[in-house]
């Protein structure tokens, strides 16, 4: 019977790190009262601090899917990516019940910590499906660049998207957020610290296309059919400062009406009138 102590664990910041708390947990048997990297506000709580040894996360990650199932190994790894607060408490109290209870866990919705990492996973997922189709790229030295602010952190699950996508290009994806970056050439992708990365000014060609494609996303929009809440909801505000047809003053992202058909099909007639 694992009793709550009224200190925290702290550990490296990584996944293996993170599985070590879990088997620091049960060899002592004690739940701690958080567990924290060391560098958030260590003053907060005493505590322990917890090495990572890889044969110790081995025998954790080994024992999830025998013991939960595979989905739950996927499960927990996503649940890791989350903006989720104290989220490696939750998941150490998540495979407890596991332990206890099996494979049933991932259907244990009722249940709070279940049911709260189940929404952080969807938001985490929700985050990572919008970005895929958000995410804008501009030619820098001749490298496809793309920024994002993400919530979570979504460059994992982004991977396999762009790379598949672009298998023969180089580009580079930023997260500010977190000081990451995705780099690929081709067939080699390696996800990297960046922070402070300042990006040169775009060339004369990159503003062209830019304005192209600000010309292209006006002319195909519909003058009648404009709604800015149904379009917020679909695509969220916090996403358009890295998205090219919105970068320039919002009044002028609208759609402007469009001359009859008869003008565009005699345009001596438009100009008469």
């Amino acid at each position: 019977m694992a009793t709550q102590t009224d200190f925290a664990y702290y550990y490296d910041g990584s996944f293996d790190g993170l599985m070590c708390c879990v088997f620091e947990s049960y060899e002592q048997k004690e739940i701690p009262v958080d567990i924290l990297t060391a560098a958030a506000a260590p003053q907060l709580f005493s505590g322990r601090t917890i090495p990572t040894d890889p044969h110790r996360a081995d025998r954790v990650l080994a024992s999830i899917p025998k013991k939960l199932g595979p989905a739950a190994l996927s499960f927990v790894k996503h649940a890791f990516l989350t903006c989720l607060p104290r989220k490696e408490l939750y998941i150490l109290l998540f495979l407890r019940l596991g332990y206890k209870h099996g494979p049933a866990v991932m259907n244990m919705l009722a249940d709070g910590i279940v049911n709260t990492l189940f929404k952080a996973v969807n938001h985490l997922n929700r985050e990572s499906h919008l970005l895929k189709g958000f995410l804008r790229f501009s030619v820098c030295n001749g490298v496809l660049v793309g920024e994002i602010e993400p919530k979570n952190f979504v460059l994992p699950l982004l991977t396999r998207h762009f790379c598949e996508r672009y298998p023969e290009e180089r580009f580079l994806i930023v997260d500010k957020t977190h000081g990451m970056g995705l780099l690929y050439q081709p067939h080699q992708a390696k996800v990297v610290p960046i922070a402070g990365l300042e990006l040169p000014e775009l060339g004369e060609d990159e503003q062209t296309f830019r304005e192209l494609w600000q010309l292209f996303y006006d002319t195909i929009a519909i003058r009648e059919r404009y709604n800015p809440a149904c379009r917020m909801s679909h695509m969220p505000k916090r996403y358009w400062k890295y998205m090219t047809e919105f970068d320039r003053p919002q009044d002028s992202v609208k759609p402007k009406q469009l001359p009859s058909a008869g003008k565009l099909l005699n345009p001596a007639a438009g100009a008469e009138n």
